[in-house]
């Protein structure tokens, strides 16, 4: 079961943030860093991979169901939720539009597209147990 939402002042950072870092661990034991786009939607932070289902640092996320973000220099550990829900897909990629649509439109159409949606990712606080 996923952790509570994250605190107010991490998800004000996070929708104020242009990118944050998504760093997922690798099997062989580094870190991978992706730059992302996060989106707060009715008080809740949301990722999309804008690879799709095939990219790695998402691949790794959903399999493990944790990572963490480096924001405003800090590294916020999460745990990450599937979302499989139309309403909650459609104010996802309205924050998607009204973020990053005017500055970069094109990247953002391919935030909003079916097989990007798919992929959408609600962060939760990490737990303090670990598996």
């Amino acid at each position: 079961m996923a952790g509570p939402s994250l605190a107010p002042e991490t998800l004000d950072a996070l929708d104020a943030s242009v990118e944050v870092d998504m760093l997922t661990p690798r099997r062989d034991g580094s870190t991978s860093r992706r730059p992302i786009w996060v989106v707060v939607a009715d008080g809740e932070a949301y990722v999309r991979s804008y690879r799709g289902a095939s990219a790695a640092w998402y691949r790794r996320a959903l399999a493990d169901g944790v990572a963490a973000l480096e924001v405003d220099g800090r590294t916020i550990d999460v745990e990450l939720e599937p979302i499989r829900d139309a309403d909650v897909d459609q104010r996802v990629s309205e924050g998607y539009r009204a973020k990053y649509g005017e500055q970069s439109p094109g990247p953002t159409d391919a935030m909003v597209s079916p097989e990007v949606v798919e992929t959408t990712l609600r962060l939760r606080q990490a737990s303090d147990e670990r598996p």
